[in-house]
Formats: C-alpha cells, sequence, structure tokens
C-alpha cells in the first residue's frame, strides 16, 4: 500500500514538472490531459507527504525523549510526540478516505438523454423544465451544455432531448440523474385542477475517448437529411443533420444542432462511443449481479428515483430517503444539496466495500 502511495507522488511531482516546463506547451490536448491527471491524484499525494512528514518528527521527537540528557527537554519531547501523534492519526484517518476506489470517470464530460415517459403531453412538458434545470445547475458550476438533438412536441415540451455537457467532473456532476424522474401537478391544461402524475427517464452517460470503444466503419450506416426546428434557413436547407446506425447492435445517435455535417457527424460518433460503452458495462455489470447473493436494487432506469411534487413544493430521493420543501428552488438550478446526499452515499457505499476487501491502510 505505502509503495502505491509513494508512486502516486512521485506521479504527482512529475506532472506538476511537465506543466511548469515548456515540455507539452506546443500540445494543448495533452495539457489538459495532465492537469486533468494531477487534480485527480493531489489530494491523495499531498496528503501522503504530509502523513510522511509527521512520521519523521515523530521518529525525531521519540530519539530525543530516548537520548536527551536534560530532563525538562525530554519532557518536551514526551509532549511533542504525543501532539504529533494526535496530527499523524487524523492525517491518516484522511488519507484512508482519500483511498477509497473513485469512479475512474467521474472528470469526462458527459451526454444527457431527458426522454418523456408516461404521462402524455405533461411528461413532454417536464422533459423541458428538466432541460432548463439541468441546464441552469450546469452554468452554476461552471459547466457548458451543447444540445444535440430534440424532438419537440406541440406543446413546447419534448418527447427527447439530448445534451453534451462539458467541464470539470461533469459527469460526477450528473450521473446520479440517471432513472426514472416521478412528477406531481396539476397541468395547465387541466380544467378541474386534478393533480397528475407523469414521468421522464434520463440517462447520463460519460463520453468515451476512440482509444477505448474500437468501432469498424463497415459496421456503421451514415443517413444524412435536413434538420428540422429552429436553426434558420441554412439548417432547413442543407442536409446537415447525421444520423449513425450501429449495425451489430441497432444503436442509433444523431446530431442536427451544428450548422457543420462535419461537426454533427462527431457528437453522433462521440454519443455511440457512449452508448456502446454503457453497454458494455451494463451487460459485465449484470453478470457480475447474477454471482452475487446480496445486491441492493437492481440498478435499472426503470426504477423510480426521485418524486417533483409541486403542490407541496416537494422533492423526494428515493434512493438516500432525502426530502427538501424547496423544490421551487431546485427547479432553478439548485440541485446542489440533493447531489451532495447521493455523492455522500456512494462515497460511504465505497469505502465500506475498501474496507470490507481489506483494500483501505
Amino acid at each position: 500500500m505505502f509503495d502505491r502511495l509513494e508512486r502516486v507522488a512521485l506521479r504527482y511531482e512529475e506532472l506538476g514538472h511537465a506543466l511548469a516546463t515548456n515540455e507539452i506547451a506546443s500540445d494543448p490536448e495533452r495539457s489538459i490531459k495532465l492537469l486533468r491527471e494531477r487534480a485527480a491524484i493531489e489530494a491523495v499525494a499531498v496528503a501522503y507527504r504530509r502523513w510522511q512528514a509527521l512520521t519523521r518528527e515523530i521518529d525525531e521527537a521519540r530519539a530525543m525523549a530516548d537520548t536527551e540528557a536534560d530532563a525538562d527537554l525530554r519532557a518536551m519531547a514526551r509532549e511533542e510526540g504525543q501532539r504529533l501523534d494526535g496530527l499523524r492519526a487524523v492525517a491518516e484517518a484522511e488519507l484512508r478516505e482519500l483511498m477509497v476506489p473513485r469512479d475512474p470517470r467521474d472528470d469526462n464530460n458527459c451526454v444527457v438523454e431527458i426522454r418523456a415517459g408516461t404521462g402524455g403531453d405533461e411528461a413532454g412538458l417536464f422533459a423541458g423544465d428538466l432541460l432548463k434545470l439541468y441546464s441552469r445547475h450546469a452554468e452554476k458550476n461552471r459547466l457548458s451544455v451543447e444540445l444535440l438533438s430534440s424532438n419537440e412536441t406541440e406543446l413546447g415540451g419534448f418527447k427527447e432531448v439530448v445534451l453534451f455537457v462539458q467541464g470539470p467532473r461533469a459527469y460526477a456532476t450528473f450521473k446520479h440523474e440517471s432513472g426514472t424522474h416521478r412528477v406531481q401537478r396539476i397541468p395547465a391544461t387541466e380544467a378541474q385542477g386534478r393533480i397528475h402524475t407523469s414521468a421522464c427517464t434520463v440517462a447520463v452517460l460519460p463520453e468515451i475517448e476512440e482509444v477505448e470503444i474500437e468501432i469498424r466503419d463497415g459496421d456503421l450506416r451514415i443517413d444524412t437529411y435536413r434538420a428540422s426546428g429552429a436553426g434558420g434557413q441554412h439548417v432547413n436547407r442543407t442536409d446537415s443533420a447525421v444520423r449513425i446506425t450501429h449495425l451489430p447492435t441497432g444503436i442509433v445517435t444523431q446530431c442536427q444542432d451544428e450548422r457543420s455535417q462535419h461537426k454533427n457527424k462527431s457528437r453522433a460518433m462521440m454519443q455511440l462511443r457512449t452508448k456502446l460503452f454503457d453497454q458494455q458495462q451494463q451487460a459485465q455489470a449484470a453478470s457480475q449481479a447474477a454471482t452475487r447473493k446480496e445486491q441492493v436494487g437492481s440498478g435499472d432506469r426503470s426504477e423510480r428515483i426521485r418524486t417533483y411534487n409541486f403542490p407541496q413544493n416537494r422533492l423526494t430521493d428515493h434512493r438516500v430517503g432525502l426530502t427538501v420543501y424547496n423544490l421551487d428552488q431546485v427547479m432553478q438550478g439548485q440541485l446542489d444539496e440533493v447531489i451532495a446526499a447521493l455523492q455522500a452515499a456512494e462515497k460511504a457505499a465505497r469505502l465500506a466495500n475498501a474496507a470490507h476487501e481489506g483494500a483501505l491502510l
């Protein structure tokens, strides 16, 4: 374990040296990757070096307490050693927590897919509300949102909408949104004031690099067509929209937001890689779950994860039993409290699992 920590600390220092020199000045893409890697290991490296420094100071204090001729100095050294022991215990606990395995894709950009479920027009309108919620939350977290594709309803909602979220820890910020979101409210079209229940499904997929998923050209069917909806005359008069079908799996992705056919194809390919990777991960998870006797939930996206009750201004996340009564603020992008609770639950689960497997100090 300590060998591993030493390697992490050395790698952190190596990355710092590389970024401080002109070694990668001509390669911005590599620079960004190294910055992300360094940020990902910074907390562990710094905590380990602090733990090492405290250990050296403790050894020095004990040596003085054993060898110093002056009784007062020996007593002072023993007191200092006890004080440093307490600090090292705190540092070790912090280091132990930092060593909990983290999701390696937390720093990735991500694709967010919102689809109207049961509830007809009201579900479509709520899909639009989720689009606004996520866009506002992303903005508050300094993340950029790009619309990849959408299918609007007659009432101004969406049958489906696909977003690309970019920025630091984009996937970590949105990954817990995957699942079924249930809404309870009085629709604007409801004459008798009755509360209706409808639902939307959300899928959040981390962006996958080309090297992680191999896609053969012969497995693809690429169609171009004229984009519909907003975008002006250019969008409507040119075949800039791109639809890609992965023949072996039947997965279809499309992008029509960009004016350039080349950019739309690039975005559609990015979506395809994320979906193929997600399919592989789900198959692997299903295989592992089949061999385990204890399983908390199925992880199926059809499970209801959250309820939005507008008459009571209440939001309940059923996975962590959290209920808040500021739904109006949440819908304005104030999702931090809910996400923090979900991230804390994920961290606690990883900590318990790592301790069970003996992976901690």
